[in-house]
């Protein structure tokens, strides 16, 4: 009798392909990782949306992050926002910082009631600062307001670049925040008071830059003044 002859299996090309970009994600060189990340971001398929935010919640380096959240945002966001909002529980500081990060880019107010004021005041720098920009990006017509007296008491807050990021928050609300801020002018403590003078004054004139800004405010606060206009 004749032998039966053994055909090897393959697997598909779609499967060969789902795994090696599975694979790619996790390679040791990130230039791999960058190219798996455009890979699926180009051809996006919903059995890699977890796997992108769980990698985003551990990937080291920033352009590969950036592609990450360029790639998630190229999938439906009925199936990546609840999966990043589960993310906002995270223990991890760097897995919530770039699921913010993402939402901010996916842009759907669906996700404004997990903006908390917990998270708005997040021990993490990273974390805060990428809550203030999605909470500017998602807060509902007429909620600025309310959101601008949550930004307030960040004032003061943290090194240039933290303090730079709210001062930018708070200004893209606009108008309303001059009650606040000149609230804050008024403030005990000299750096919220300083803080709070260097927003005005970008809001103001854009063009002087923050440097200066905060310079001339503490220039002021030392001399025992609020800023405000007499």
């Amino acid at each position: 009798m004749a032998k039966e002859e053994v055909v090897p299996m393959t697997m598909p090309k779609q499967d060969t392909d789902t795994t090696r970009a599975f694979q790619g994600l996790e390679d040791g060189n990130s230039s791999v990782r960058l190219r798996a990340a455009l890979a699926v971001g180009t051809d996006p398929d919903p059995r890699f949306v977890d796997k992108l935010i769980e990698r985003s919640a551990i990937e080291p380096e920033f352009y590969v992050r950036d592609m990450l959240t360029w790639a998630l945002t190229r999938h439906p966001a009925s199936m990546t926002i609840p999966a990043l909002l589960e993310e906002l529980h995270s223990e991890r500081a760097q897995a919530r910082s770039q699921a913010l990060h993402t939402l901010s880019k996916i842009g759907d107010r669906r996700a404004w009631p997990a903006i908390t004021r917990a998270l708005l005041s997040d021990a993490d720098d990273e974390v805060a600062r990428s809550a203030w920009r999605t909470a500017v990006v998602l807060v509902p017509e007429g909620e600025e307001p309310e959101l601008a007296a949550v930004l307030s008491t960040q004032l003061g807050r943290g090194e240039r670049e933290t303090q730079l990021s709210l001062s930018r928050a708070l200004i893209a609300l606009g108008e309303v925040i001059l009650p606040i801020l000149r609230a804050a002018m008024t403030d005990l403590d000299p750096r919220v008071r300083a803080h709070a003078i260097a927003t005005e004054r970008l809001l103001r004139d854009p063009d002087a830059g923050f440097e200066f800004a905060i310079k001339e405010a503490k220039r002021v606060v030392a001399l025992g003044g609020s800023g405000q206009e007499e």
